[in-house]
């Protein structure tokens, strides 16, 4: 699903090497906690994988496409293939909760009657269907996270990457969230989330990649958070 070998990436502009040799494998439906301190790794790590960085050394193959190697006109098709939840949720402030989750299937041309099928149940999924109409400034964070994660899924991706999906939300509604991404991951889909959310990691047993200064330090089944924040 998703391979790492011996990766490293270093930024030309201030010659710091984000990442130094790293390995590892994600299976198919496995849920991932990616952990560090900030300036760690873990952002290089999910841009490498999204293709947003180019290694510069090893090889990374994700969802069949050997993302080190790829034209550019393959990108696209590998991005469709990962969907992405971010801190900062990312809505699109003029359109409404359907309109930002079927702008996801849009831009990949999918037809108007597969966005009318698919978009409710998305939103259902997360529980949103009776926001379908309401605008982003119209909602609690934890409720802009949950579009953010109907988005993530309209295309039906095999992966999904949260970055620090939990970030600016209350306790409560964090633990909402990060139930809602274990409930998807229980139907199938691949999840990896990166996160300084110590409680979380430690209270799910879940497996653990932690990075310190771009080297994968640690991977654990089970695992737990391992930083003092």
């Amino acid at each position: 699903m998703i391979e790492f070998k011996n990766v490293s990436k270093i930024y030309a502009e201030n010659h710091v090497k984000a990442t130094k040799d790293v390995s590892f494998f994600i299976d198919k439906g496995e849920f991932v906690f990616l952990v560090g301190p900030s300036g760690a790794g873990k952002s290089t790590i999910t841009e490498l994988i999204i293709r947003e960085e180019i290694a510069d050394s090893g090889k990374i193959i994700v969802n069949g496409f050997d993302v080190c190697n790829m034209k550019k006109k393959d990108i696209p098709y590998l991005r469709r293939s990962i969907g992405m939840v971010f801190q900062d949720f990312r809505l699109l402030p003029n359109k409404t909760v359907y309109e930002n989750v079927a702008f996801a299937m849009q831009v990949i041309g999918a037809s108007k009657r597969a966005i009318r099928k698919r978009v409710p149940v998305v939103l259902a999924m997360v529980g949103l269907s009776n926001k379908a109409k309401d605008r982003p400034d119209q909602l609690s964070g934890g409720e802009k996270q949950r579009v953010a994660l109907a988005r993530a899924l309209a295309n039906n991706p095999p992966v999904i990457i949260a970055d620090e999906p939990t970030g600016n939300l209350d306790p409560d509604t964090a633990k909402e969230i990060m139930a809602l991404l274990e409930e998807i991951n229980q139907h199938g889909t691949t999840m990896i989330v990166a996160t300084h959310a110590k409680d979380f990691v430690d209270g799910m047993k879940k497996r653990v990649l932690a990075i310190e200064d771009g080297v994968l330090v640690r991977d654990e089944e089970k695992g737990a958070y391992g930083y003092d924040e």
